[in-house]
């Protein structure tokens, strides 16, 4: 498994650990070295925008993860 896909399963994971009723939708690839990430619960649509940098060093970065917890955490709470 590569570093991204190890990445966006953390990334999910994170997630469901948040909410297990979000879906996530990632796209494959960035634009800009940027992820557009659609995160919806039943009829809620929220976009957030995570940086392929941190996606990758999720697994492995403390700091990351905290950052993109709280990011999450902030987005989920207003679906």
């Amino acid at each position: 498994m590569d570093e991204w896909e190890e990445g966006k399963l953390k990334f999910l994971e994170v997630v469901k650990g948040i909410d297990q009723g979000v879906e996530v939708v990632i796209p494959t690839k960035p634009t800009n070295s940027m992820f557009l990430i659609s995160l919806t619960k039943g009829a809620n649509r929220k976009f957030i925008t995570v940086s392929e940098d941190d996606v990758i060093d999720l697994p492995t970065e403390a700091g990351i993860r905290t950052k993109v917890t709280k990011t999450l955490q902030d987005a989920i709470s207003t679906l």
